[in-house]
């Protein structure tokens, strides 16, 4: 039994000499760091020391090891990013009605005239905008109260006609090649302002661009925005003739609408010629209309009266049929008058114009006819 258990020993005193061989060999393997990689004295913090004053190892609490690997743990906190404005997720169908909201938001636009001479004018009959290619439109924002801070302005173009309204309105590639820009395939810009941010929707892939609110300045009431279209409205490729209305926005943000405003837009050579032509055709349009629901309130003539008329002053007449005829204008009804006026003379002369009866002839020999009825002087 002694003899077994020395045995024992032997074996487990070997199995230590190769443990610590094999630890040893393993120990000088290990490549060790720098001296300069060890933190010093300042650089570890007092919870780490041991209570002997020897520098003790970094360990994580076991209750953190027991929660798991944090995954927000190289995450930016919201702080640092609070500042950053994040557009939201656009709509596959803009809204295009107008929404004052709770802060009384409008727009308002300089009286520009008609004048061939003008740049950008606006007609308040038709809610259009007249422009010309990259010039610059001013447009005046007007609000009952001051919206929240960091409130933004948002500038959108979306395509009016309902057959187009799903596409993205775009710059035609001929403008887009010849532009350096960054944001070359936006088709509006906000010009003056080194703040503003073009966006371009993931999942809409519409475009927009933001500029921050700027309360009015000291004596006055309204905030002025610079807007410019960098593409005719003629363009092929682009708009193609196809008739845009613009956006405007006002959003915290988060990016909700606290206000609304569309407006349609045309870009063209000649914006003071354009809007003439286009309000004067406007009006006879309207005119018509008045003519045309005029004449449909009208109370119908009986068509019974209208049918025929008959006169009882001869059997001819009453054989005979009257026809009630409108006429349009002043000049063709005194023609055609003239014309009925002669053709009533004409019967009126042909009716008078009677043969006379024809008389009786009377006999060579002198001797009277016997009338009906008489006797001859031999009877």
């Amino acid at each position: 039994m002694f003899s077994q258990s020395l045995v024992s020993q032997d074996t487990v005193m070997d199995d230590l000499q190769l443990s610590q061989d094999s630890f040893r060999e393993l120990w000088e393997s290990v490549v060790t760091p720098s001296i300069s990689t060890i933190p010093t004295v300042n650089d570890v913090a007092p919870d780490s020391w041991r209570g002997d004053g020897n520098m003790g190892m970094l360990l994580i609490p076991d209750h953190e090891l027991a929660e798991g690997f944090d995954e927000k743990l190289f995450e930016l906190t919201p702080e640092l990013t609070s500042n950053e404005y994040v557009t939201p997720p656009a709509c596959t169908v803009p809204v295009t009605t107008d929404h004052a909201g709770d802060y009384g938001f409008k727009l308002r636009f300089h009286k520009s005239g008609t004048a061939k001479s003008v740049t950008s004018t606006y007609s308040e009959t038709l809610n259009k905008l007249y422009c010309q290619l990259a010039k610059t439109s001013p447009i005046e924002v007007l609000v009952c109260a001051q919206p929240p801070q960091g409130a933004v302005l948002r500038a959108m173009a979306v395509y009016k006609k309902s057959e187009h309204v799903a596409e993205v309105v775009r710059r035609c590639p001929h403008h887009q090649n010849e532009d350096a820009a960054e944001h070359r395939s936006h088709l509006v810009r906000v010009e003056g302002s080194q703040r503003a941010q073009y966006f371009e929707d993931s999942n809409t892939k519409r475009q927009s661009v933001t500029v921050p609110y700027e309360p009015p300045q000291l004596g006055s009431e309204i905030t002025t925005i610079l807007l410019s279209f960098m593409c005719n409205s003629s363009c092929m490729g682009g708009m193609n003739r196809r008739p845009i209305l613009t956006i405007l926005t006002l959003e915290t943000t988060e990016g909700v609408v606290l206000g609304r405003r569309c407006f349609e837009v045309r870009v063209c050579a000649c914006p003071g010629r354009d809007r003439k032509t286009e309000e004067e055709n406007h009006s006879k349009q309207e005119t018509g209309a008045k003519r045309t629901k005029k004449r449909k309130t009208e109370p119908a003539p009986d068509s019974t009266s209208l049918r025929k008329i008959r006169s009882a002053s001869s059997a001819e007449e009453d054989d005979k049929e009257m026809f009630v005829l409108q006429v349009r204008g002043r000049e063709r009804y005194e023609m055609l008058k003239k014309i009925n006026d002669g053709l009533e003379l004409l019967d009126k002369e042909s009716k008078t114009k009677v043969k006379p009866k024809s008389e009786l002839p009377t006999p060579c020999s002198g001797k009277r006819l016997l009338q009906r009825g008489e006797r001859s002087d031999s009877e």
